[in-house]
């Protein structure tokens, strides 16, 4: 061999040895570019499964919430409709009371509604039908108590039950419907606390 083939096996060599070491760097590196990548992709992964995971126990609550709210509604619905259907019963009770308990209730509400002004008083034509006798008395009696006058109205009106009182063209609608309409709010919170407490 010659100087010259020496100098360019050991350039030869040397560029060997150089490009090997450079091959391994550069795999070195790349493969530390790998693990971060998969360090970075494992922490994405981990980060994604907690929000996936967040995401499902926060649609399980959503979904949770709903049906509990949906529960509530249904219930208080349900409650809704036994208050309604006690309050109309109680109301049918009321007009399908024999005369003389219905008549004394009427009475009541007289002796509650009448004023210190002349007036009359009007009924139903079922009412004025089954009129206890001698109750235009009571009417008359119950109206001078409180300083004033009351004759029953030769007219009726069409209302199921109770009463109205006519005071110089003012209407006093005391029919047992319009007193169940004036306090259901509170008969409803009676009958709640009745049933349900």
């Amino acid at each position: 061999m010659t100087g010259l083939d020496t100098i360019v096996e050991q350039i030869l060599n040397e560029a060997r040895d150089q490009s090997a070491e450079i091959l391994n760097k550069a795999k070195r590196q790349s493969e530390d570019i790998i693990a971060q990548a998969q360090k970075e992709a494992e922490k994405v992964k981990a980060s994604s499964d907690s929000r996936i995971q967040h995401e499902k126990t926060g649609g399980k609550s959503r979904a949770k919430s709903s049906s509990e709210l949906k529960k509530r509604q249904a219930i208080l619905k349900a409650k809704q409709e036994i208050i309604g259907e006690m309050m109309d019963k109680a109301y049918a009770d009321i007009l399908a009371l024999p005369d003389d308990e219905y008549f004394a209730m009427v009475t009541k509400m007289l002796e509650k509604y009448a004023l210190p002004k002349a007036g009359s008083i009007v009924f139903s034509d079922k009412d004025k039908a089954r009129l206890p006798q001698g109750y235009a008395d009571t009417v008359a009696k119950i109206a001078e108590a409180h300083g004033g006058s009351l004759k029953v109205s030769d007219d009726t009106c069409g209302i199921e039950g109770g009463f109205v009182l006519i005071y110089g063209g003012i209407e006093e609608n005391c029919s047992f419907k319009a007193m169940f309409n004036a306090e259901k709010e509170q008969l409803a919170d009676k009958v709640n606390s009745f049933l349900f407490v």
